[in-house]
């Protein structure tokens, strides 16, 4: 619903209707909705980002150089694009995370930690500079798709990410 809505379109009632369970139900679990919405966007990273990554293959004996691939290529697809309800929250949510709470922040935080750890293990052979071309690959991953979701049903969305799917793959071939 966050990804859809974005946090301020979202109510409690709706959340707890979503869920077939009553508003009372709510705080037995949360203090507020941002802690609700710090662990959605926490969970993310073990839950339909783990799908998505399987799906993308993107773990097990693959190749490192061959998982970043996977990553850039399925990151910056039509699909994950189209997907809003599974989108990952860098994408879907990074202005409403600008304004929230600092519990928040350090979740979304955590996915991008994730995003650049990806990176850097699959950079590992470049030494010191894994980590600035992790970061960059991050920032072309989801600032591109940040972009294009921005320009639904635009032809410069799919140019957009076409640009920074072909830096991401030069980036990566070093």
């Amino acid at each position: 619903m966050f990804n859809r809505h974005g946090f301020d379109r979202v109510t409690i009632d709706q959340i707890m209707a979503e869920a077939g369970l009553t508003r009372g139900g709510f705080y037995n679990h949360f203090r507020n909705k941002e802690q609700l919405y710090a662990e959605a966007v926490a969970s993310f990273l073990m839950g339909r980002g783990a799908i998505w990554r399987t799906e993308a293959g993107v773990e097990g004996e693959t190749p490192a150089p061959q998982i970043a691939v996977q990553m850039i290529e399925s990151y910056l697809s039509d699909r994950h694009l189209g997907d809003l309800d599974g989108q990952c929250p860098m994408i879907a949510l990074s202005s409403d995370v600008a304004r929230a709470h600092a519990e928040v922040g350090e979740a979304y935080q955590m996915l991008l930690d994730a995003m650049v750890g990806l990176f850097e293990q699959c950079l590992a052979d470049r030494g010191e500079g894994a980590r600035r071309e992790a970061l960059s690959l991050a920032l072309l991953c989801v600032g591109g798709m940040i972009l294009a979701r921005s320009l639904p049903q635009s032809a410069l969305a799919a140019e957009i990410r076409g640009a920074a799917q072909e830096e991401a793959l030069r980036r990566l071939k070093g």
